[in-house]
């Protein structure tokens, strides 16, 4: 993970500076590690909530950066609110002041708070979209408008944006309404910024990855347990098995690759399709709502089955 300058440094990421929220734990943490590894130097954003969001603590992102420079990496912490206005700001503002640069964003801070939609709290409903959603765009704005101000001083940049949804945003969770919402969200966020960044030289993907974290590890405890010591078994739910594609879409290796959602678990990637238009029918005329529901009635034979909702297999 040695830091280098030199020229001939091979590694994917080498000069590049890279901004990771949520990374004292789980994903965010594999992905700064994974990165610098590549020669990156990370900004290591965490508050260091519980996983609903609630508490607070510097030491998650200071121990990530520790880990980072132990290994002859370089990296800084930040601890700020990114689902504020300041809060992100100055998360762009850590990357250029300690590095000089900004070229890839990772958005990846989120917390749960699952509940059925009949006991689902509104302030449940408002903290998690806040965080997921409105942390994605805050820092995606405040980033975009440095790399708009680079294009128009003429340092076009190569610059990389990785949002992170869930197949809960794909296929929806029972009892997870807000966190599906929220993921959902950054979905539709995601294609409306890679069509419109793309003039000032940023890709912007996203991907659902799985993997064990704190946020799932009640959600998937049954399939989700940890090889032993010892037995030499691939750990398929390891977040570190997400973090080398999430690397390489941040790198200048990823050129040409954007508004694209990807899963990620395990050893597989896998390239979803989103919504496009399918079977049907016009007949240039207004509808009578039994004709409308026998006409849709044999569109819908025609289609494939919709995948079940997470929860509801």
């Amino acid at each position: 993970m040695t830091a280098s300058s030199d020229a001939h440094d091979t590694r994917i990421c080498a000069g590049r500076v890279v901004i990771v929220t949520g990374a004292g734990r789980g994903l965010g943490r594999a992905h700064a590690l994974a990165f610098a590894a590549e020669g990156a130097k990370v900004v290591v954003n965490d508050l260091g909530v519980g996983p609903d969001g609630d508490g607070g603590s510097a030491g998650p992102a200071r121990d990530v950066v520790d880990e980072i420079t132990a290994a002859g990496g370089e990296a800084v912490a930040h601890g700020g609110d990114i689902a504020t206005r300041e809060g992100a700001s100055s998360l762009i503002a850590t990357a250029l002041d300690a590095f000089g640069r900004l070229d890839t964003l990772v958005n990846n801070a989120g917390f749960l708070r699952d509940r059925m939609l009949v006991n689902l709290d509104a302030d449940d409903w408002d903290a998690v979209l806040r965080v997921h959603l409105r942390g994605h765009f805050l820092t995606l704005k405040h980033a975009a408008a440095h790399w708009r101000a680079e294009t128009k001083a003429g340092r076009t940049p190569a610059a990389r944006v990785i949002n992170t949804s869930s197949g809960a945003g794909l296929l929806g969770s029972v009892g997870q309404g807000n966190y599906a919402a929220a993921k959902a969200g950054i979905v539709g966020l995601t294609l409306v910024a890679a069509a419109e960044m793309g003039r000032y030289g940023v890709q912007v993907n996203a991907i659902a990855p799985a993997a064990r974290t704190r946020m799932t590890e009640q959600t998937f405890a049954a399939t989700m347990a940890a090889p032993g010591e010892g037995t030499g078994a691939f750990d398929a739910m390891a977040p570190e098995n997400v973090s080398p594609l999430v690397v390489w879409l941040g790198s200048d290796a990823s050129g040409g690759v954007t508004g694209r959602v990807f899963e990620a678990e395990g050893g597989r990637i896998t390239v979803m399709e989103g919504w496009r238009p399918g079977p049907t029918t016009d007949r240039e005329a207004r509808w009578a709502p039994a004709e409308a529901g026998e006409a849709t009635r044999k569109l819908l034979a025609q289609t494939v089955p919709a995948e079940p909702v997470y929860g509801a297999r």
